[in-house]
């Protein structure tokens, strides 16, 4: 509720300063809690208002900021102004505080934060988000895990404000591995084995057909000859990738479901393929594709036109290449999704290739290029199970799971559960994703178990810790209805205030998280609240207070319940009530 206290501010600030009030609520900002002193509610940046030409500073900044202070008079809703160095600070009315946040919460859960001016501006689009994105005939590798939940975020973030949001997962499932595959299946594989354990006998036939294949000429020739069948379009080429694809979708379905994340569609480089030949006499046509001495196909990227920067489409055998496919599937999304925005999400090695893909389409007179976007993201280092390294997804979500459950079971505030593991499970989880997500994405991290699983400490399980203990309190209460109405009079203490002057700040860090990507402002924000949470639960009892005070603070434990709920959906994360 936010909102309504900046639209005050800016209405008193434009009849001061003849401007439109949106000029001065990008100005306003709600200011983060201080553990040592009392803060404001908000703050105004006026050199920001001087940037803009709101405001004329006449050479001294300090002079223009204590000038406006002193024009904007205290009212029922501003109880306070007071200049700082180059900012208005104020103080807001409790009371009004109190209720407005609180209310809200009770009536519009879903919508508290999202429902603000500061995204007026920001246009509802449809946004197409790629993510995942394994190889076909491959287990899950564990290195997967960063681009599903970080698309898995970005896709609920663009929804719960409004976006219409389509999931795409482009499955590797064309080019040379796949010759590779399909001559080492048909060389050393079983229909019987690929029955019992399908994704395990593939990656056995994968690893040993490119082993040998280093040593063994023959053996690439075929693998070439195979893929060249494929793009021929040959039945018994296509009919074993075919198997080999639906095998691979089924078994992934099965760990996005444990991961709780869902794709609108399924879709892969073979589905565009069809497409590269138009791709490629497009590039012709415009003379953007030219022959290099070897043979291969480029399109040149340099600006002074010297192929001192080129991208390579097409081999000198004329098979495709990763980027050709892509180029194919982002003309074939265009055209079927009509986006607005389309979005990457893949680990930072393939940085210079989006950069060339968006080049070329670009050049090619595609302008809605520039509404494309990579999220690149680093390396994990160090994710090991007490057996050794992991190479697979799955091992990390049992082995999640699995010590998750241990330190559960030793637990003394342990709750009896009617499905242990199930719950183990949605922590573990929610524990790797908070790992994840605690800084910027583009940075490497190191991988510890002992840490991720921390009950203390800015971790996932804290989060669902402090959510299934207000979740355990509410439920206590049960007979104490919040039916909306309550005396705000009980919470004007500082711990009280602490948390409402918090939850100001809800909007200001969604809105930062659309801008660049990044779920570590949302993090930080949800790991502070329970702090705050934390520090209010011991200090502010609801049992054994008298019903007006009672109820008063399980309106405020239920108000920052929803929001704990609602960010951790958003970072992808399956809120449990107990645990």
């Amino acid at each position: 509720m936010a909102c309504f206290f900046r639209r005050n501010i800016a209405s008193q600030l434009s009849r001061i300063c003849g401007r439109p009030e949106e000029t001065f609520i990008s100005c306003l900002s709600a200011v983060p809690v201080s553990k040592k002193q009392e803060t404001p509610d908000f703050r105004l940046s006026v050199n920001s208002l001087v940037s803009n030409g709101s405001v004329s500073s006449g050479g001294d900044l300090q002079s223009t900021t204590e000038k406006l202070a002193r024009q904007i008079k205290p009212d029922s809703v501003i109880e306070e102004v007071s200049p700082g160095h180059g900012v208005i600070n104020f103080r807001v009315n409790r009371r009004l505080l109190t209720r407005r946040i609180l209310d809200q919460l009770h009536k519009e859960p879903h919508l508290f934060g999202v429902k603000s001016e500061l995204f007026r501006d920001l246009c509802k689009v449809r946004t197409l988000v790629e993510f995942s994105s394994p190889n076909i005939a491959k287990k899950f590798h564990a290195g997967h895990l960063r681009s599903t939940i970080i698309g898995n975020f970005i896709a609920n973030l663009k929804q719960a404000l409004g976006n219409e949001v389509i999931r795409m997962n482009y499955l590797g499932d064309w080019g040379m591995q796949f010759g590779l595959l399909g001559t080492g299946f048909q060389r050393y594989g079983s229909q019987e084995k690929l029955r019992e354990n399908p994704l395990q006998h593939l990656f056995e036939v994968y690893v040993r057909v490119n082993r040998e294949a280093d040593n063994n000429e023959s053996l690439r020739l075929d693998a070439r000859d195979f893929f060249r069948s494929l793009e021929q379009h040959e039945e018994q080429s296509l009919s074993l990738w075919k198997q080999f694809r639906d095998i691979t979708v089924e078994e992934y379905k099965r760990i996005y479901e444990r991961l709780g994340v869902h794709f609108d569609h399924y879709a892969g480089e073979s589905f565009h393929q069809s497409r590269v030949r138009d791709v490629l006499q497009d590039l012709t046509s415009k003379g953007l594709l030219k022959t290099t001495e070897k043979g291969t196909g480029v399109v040149d990227l340099s600006p002074a036109g010297d192929m001192s920067s080129y991208s390579t489409i097409v081999r000198s055998d004329g098979t495709s290449l990763y980027i050709t496919r892509d180029l194919a599937a982002a003309l074939d999304r265009k055209e079927t999704y009509n986006f607005d925005e389309m979005i990457y999400v893949t680990d930072k090695s393939q940085t210079v290739h989006f950069k060339h893909l968006f080049q070329i389409l670009l050049a090619m007179g595609h302008p809605w290029a520039e509404r494309c976007r990579h999220v690149p993201f680093g390396l994990v280092q160090g994710m090991r199970t007490r057996q050794g390294e992991v190479v697979f997804l799955e091992d990390v979500l049992d082995e999640a799971c699995d010590r998750m459950l241990k330190n559960m079971s030793l637990s003394k505030t342990s709750k009896d559960l009617p499905n242990p593991k199930d719950t183990a499970e949605k922590v573990g989880i929610s524990a790797l994703i908070i790992q994840d997500f605690k800084g910027p994405l583009i940075s490497d991290y190191k991988f510890e178990w002992e840490r991720v699983l921390q009950a203390q400490g800015d971790t996932g399980v804290f989060l669902q810790y402090t959510h299934a203990r207000l979740c355990s309190l509410l439920q206590m209460q049960a007979g104490s209805h919040l039916d909306g109405s309550f005396d705000p009079l009980p919470l004007m203490e500082k711990r009280s205030i602490a948390i409402l002057q918090h939850l100001l700040r809800y909007d200001e860090v969604l809105y930062q998280c659309s801008q660049d990507l990044q779920p570590k402002h949302l993090v930080n924000f949800l790991m502070t609240l329970c702090h705050l949470v934390a520090s209010a639960h011991r200090e502010l009892p609801v049992k054994g207070s008298c019903s007006e005070v009672a109820q008063a603070r399980l309106h405020l434990f239920s108000g920052a319940r929803s929001v704990l709920a609602n960010g951790m959906a958003i970072l992808g994360m399956q809120p449990v009530e107990k645990m």
